[in-house]
């Protein structure tokens, strides 16, 4: 017996994910529907929307833990090609960009709980060590966000050249240093008071100044200056 083909276009218009968006807006839809609209095509068996559910259910649900998948990861379900799990983690990785570009046009920087709540949210995905700068200008704002070194599970080295060579391209006057700790353990090591001190100490050749250097997790963040690390 030949497996019937599912099509979205036989679907009611209004159960359609893209007709239902344009219809109701973005917010209307279900996670597994927006999914849907980006893998784009289902299979002769299965639908679109069946292979987003199965992606969903493939992370129990938990949209963190499919901004963590890789485009290997995605692939494992069945109708899910290269060209889709490419297309998934390219919308994923440009709504973690529009949040830094959100953050860097806020208001002056006011605590180091503001700041570890966006670098949570922007720094949860990653499963290795990722050390990140803010730059920030006279008026205490966000001027630029980079990553700066990218690496292992266990840790990461970041260059106080590369990172003092883009605040002067900057004209930063501040700098926010922040690391993440996948394991979920929050206090610093060794290496970490060793290399803030080294980039603060280089930093004040040039004036400027290293404001905090922030560990995040899941779990929560250290601050080196609530703690009077800095």
């Amino acid at each position: 017996m030949q497996a019937q083909k599912y099509s979205i276009k036989e679907w009611a218009k209004d159960d359609r994910p893209r007709e239902k968006l344009l219809l109701k807006g973005a917010e209307a839809l279900s996670d597994s529907e927006l999914l849907a609209i980006l893998i784009g095509n289902g299979t002769r068996s299965r639908s679109a929307l069946d292979l987003a559910r199965e992606v969903l259910q493939g992370v129990r649900n938990d949209l963190g833990a499919l901004g963590r998948l890789s485009v290997a990861d995605l692939q494992k379900v069945p109708g899910i090609g290269a060209a889709k799990a490419v297309t998934l983690v390219a919308a994923l990785e440009l709504g973690r960009r529009r949040q830094a570009a959100g953050f860097s046009g806020k208001a002056s920087v006011s605590s180091s709980q503001e700041v570890a709540g966006y670098l949570q949210g922007l720094l949860r995905d990653h499963r290795h060590e990722v050390f990140c700068v803010l730059y920030l200008n006279r008026a205490n704002k966000v001027n630029h966000y980079e990553i700066v070194s990218v690496g292992g599970i266990t840790g990461t080295v970041a260059d106080p050249r590369i990172i003092l060579r883009r605040a002067l391209e900057e004209d930063a006057v501040s700098l926010i240093l922040c690391h993440n700790h996948p394991s979920g353990n929050l206090r610093p090591s060794r290496a970490d008071e060793e290399l803030t001190t080294k980039i603060r100490e280089a930093a004040r050749f040039f004036d400027i100044r290293v404001l905090d250097h922030l560990i995040v997790s899941n779990e929560g963040y250290f601050s080196f200056a609530d703690e009077g690390l800095l």
